[in-house]
């Protein structure tokens, strides 16, 4: 028996956000898994195991889009209460957690022992521990006990690339700890690939960045290149589109996003943005930006390259581990370099760009099949 725990996606729901990369993920194993599983639900000190029917029940709510979570879900609770606590023993049964929930808690280890179930845990990142200066205060030690309640308590983890799972590793070393049977599976991309537009080289070039603006994804350095670049061109300058809700840290690129009059004929934010609008943009976008400091994985890479999109990006291990050679990379400090080759992409013609879509020519995208292709033989070993 799998036991999935969607309190993530409970609460990012109830609180009206809208999905991350990591709620994406969880999704992807509520469609996988979801029709042989019980759902899990935790708050606190609390948890519960729902029956075959609350479970079902439970996660077809989750699967349907819609702004009235909070009344559709206080519903599901009253009609399925009798069934939000499993009266067989779960003992054996495999526990999985894929958004993170509850590891930073003192009660997840000792319910796993205590209830006799196999934990598998997804890991994202170990940012707040690499890169604690783009983190919220606080934040790095929530994050040491996750890890912690992780190797204290797994029977395997699922990470989403061998850099992750370096990091993990090499914290294990750092804290003494066993690194469990440990497994890589590149995340799938949920956009539906559009058909190639032919109007990117439109009056005004169009430029694309994706994720939420905070500190770490360096949101900063695009908005000075594009305030020195409405400065020197006035009305040639391309166009940047903002696709993400605000976050931690943001207030030096809001204050620019919010204030400054050069940005405003020529940059556009988009706090909120359907999967079909996305795919929209980054097939119509000369390039897909992503000058991230630091990133766990990163999605709208392979979405951006899914369809046929060119990325221009910070050169991290993870961004060459799932774009390999085709993106062309930059040092997420070097502001002119930046500058220059977004240049370079606007033109017309764009050497650069062309060389990058021959590279990408025989690019195939990561799916989730495949993702569970790995998944799944290795939960059958624990």
């Amino acid at each position: 028996m799998l036991l999935l725990d969607v309190s993530r996606l409970i609460w990012r729901r109830w609180s009206g956000r809208l999905p991350t990369g990591i709620d994406r993920v969880c999704l992807a194993y509520v469609e996988q898994f979801g029709a042989n599983a019980l759902a899990v639900v935790q708050q606190g000190n609390m948890r519960r195991i729902l029956d075959e029917r609350s479970s079902q029940a439970l996660f077809e709510r989750l699967r349907q889009p819609g702004q009235d979570f909070r009344s559709a879900f206080a519903r599901l609770v009253v009609r399925t209460a009798p069934g939000w606590l499993v009266g067989r023993s779960m003992r054996g049964a495999r526990y999985l957690n894929v958004g993170h929930t509850g590891l930073d808690t003192p009660h997840l280890a000792p319910w796993i022992a205590r209830e006799g179930l196999k934990a598998v845990y997804f890991i994202h990142d170990l940012i707040p521990i690499t890169h604690p200066e783009y983190c919220r205060p606080g934040e790095e030690a929530r994050h040491r006990l996750r890890m912690r309640t992780v190797l204290d308590s797994a029977a395997g983890v699922v990470a989403n690339s061998e850099d992750t799972l370096r990091s993990l590793s090499a914290y294990a070393g750092e804290v003494g700890a066993t690194v469990p049977p440990m497994v890589a599976a590149p995340l799938g991309s949920d956009l539906r690939a559009l058909p190639r537009r032919n109007d990117a080289v439109a009056a005004r070039p169009t430029f694309v960045v994706v994720g939420t603006v905070e500190g770490r994804k360096n949101h900063l350095l695009l908005l000075q290149i594009w305030d020195r670049l409405a400065r020197a061109l006035g009305d040639e300058t391309p166009r940047l589109v903002i696709i993400g809700q605000r976050g931690w840290e943001s207030e030096q690129a809001a204050d620019l996003l919010d204030r400054a009059r050069s940005l405003k004929p020529y940059v556009t934010e988009l706090g909120r943005c359907s999967d079909r609008e996305l795919a929209d943009h980054l097939a119509g976008a000369r390039a897909l930006l992503f000058p991230s400091f630091v990133e766990g994985y990163g999605l709208p890479l392979i979405e951006a390259l899914h369809q046929g999109t060119p990325v221009i990006a910070s050169d991290l291990p993870v961004f060459r581990e799932i774009g390999g050679d085709i993106p062309d990379y930059l040092d997420p400090l070097d502001g002119p370099a930046w500058r220059q080759t977004i240049m370079a992409y606007a033109a017309s013609p764009s050497p650069e760009r062309d060389a990058q879509l021959v590279r990408l020519s025989n690019y195939r995208v990561p799916t989730w099949a495949e993702h569970f292709r790995i998944v799944e033989p290795f939960l059958d070993t624990l």
